[in-house]
């Protein structure tokens, strides 16, 4: 195998919850904390994350990568995070297959990529050039999207499977954007989850997003509506116990009602391993 075993539920570090987590023992299993919050030598943000270091496994989890872009890699990004990386020692570091600026511009958004030869070279480079700088194996994660290349010549799943394979990277599975992307673009995502590379899913993110009826936009900012809980389940029936997190990063609720959240993860992961452990997904 080329994941790590599981660490077990997880929910995303943000600041509403420090003096909570801090001043209990909610029961989450692990963090993940947003790499640019803690990209400085020093001050407030980090002596938090050392604390919560401490007591929990900490993954780190990117949005500045931009691995799709044509503009240089950001070398100066790459040494911050190897040091802070070195400093914090993460379970895992992450970011998105995607590209999320060029020319010196920041969309501040994570952009879709054209599924062709050479995309899949260009990104397969960059991936082993932020693997030697990091000196670590990198998780990519699938994005949601809202359109899509004419040009593409192969799925957004076989995209990122020759990605992980060609460029010996690991994948942080985002079951959310899979169902979002598949409304968006009507595909089937079973298909998805099918074609994916699943001895090298090291982490699947679960999210809400806003439907729109014909449309839907990944907000993380409601809880894990119906279909993802489903399109997990059969995930999970397909892969075996993995590494899960849940995000929330608008309407942010109390810890309390995320911790009730990620119960319900831990429990429906229990009820379907049971009944049908590994079982072989239809696509």
């Amino acid at each position: 195998m080329l994941t790590r075993p599981s660490l077990g539920f997880g929910l995303g570090l943000r600041v509403d919850h420090y003096e909570a987590i801090l001043g209990g023992t909610p029961p989450v299993d692990w963090f993940e904390a947003l790499t640019e919050n803690y990209l400085v030598p020093g001050g407030k943000p980090l002596d938090y994350l050392q604390r919560f270091r401490e007591r929990y496994p900490i993954a780190l989890h990117g949005v500045s990568l931009s691995i799709g872009s044509t503009a240089p890699l950001n070398g100066e990004y790459l040494s911050q995070l190897r040091a802070l990386a070195d400093r914090i020692e993460p379970v895992w570091v992450s970011d998105h297959l995607c590209w999320t600026g060029t020319g010196g511009r920041n969309t501040h958004d994570l952009l879709p990529l054209p599924y062709t030869e050479e995309a899949l070279a260009h990104v397969v480079r960059r991936v082993q050039a932020v693997q030697e700088a990091l000196g670590r194996r990198i998780l990519l994660e699938n994005v949601s999207s809202y359109v899509a290349f004419r040009d593409s010549e192969l799925t957004e799943w076989e995209f990122l499977a020759e990605v992980a394979g060609r460029a010996d990277c690991l994948i942080l599975l985002d079951v959310n954007n899979i169902y979002v992307s598949s409304v968006n673009h009507g595909f089937d995502p079973l298909a998805y989850l099918a074609g994916v590379p699943l001895e090298r899913v090291q982490q699947i993110h679960l999210a809400g997003h806003e439907n729109h009826g014909d449309y839907l936009i990944d907000t993380h900012d409601h809880p894990v509506p119906d279909p993802v809980w489903a399109l997990y389940a059969e995930t999970l029936r397909r892969l075996g116990p993995v590494t899960t997190m849940i995000e929330r990063d608008a309407n942010i609720p109390p810890l309390e009602e995320l911790c009730a959240e990620l119960e319900a993860a831990r429990a429906l992961s229990a009820r379907t391993l049971a009944s049908a452990p590994r079982q072989a997904l239809a696509s």
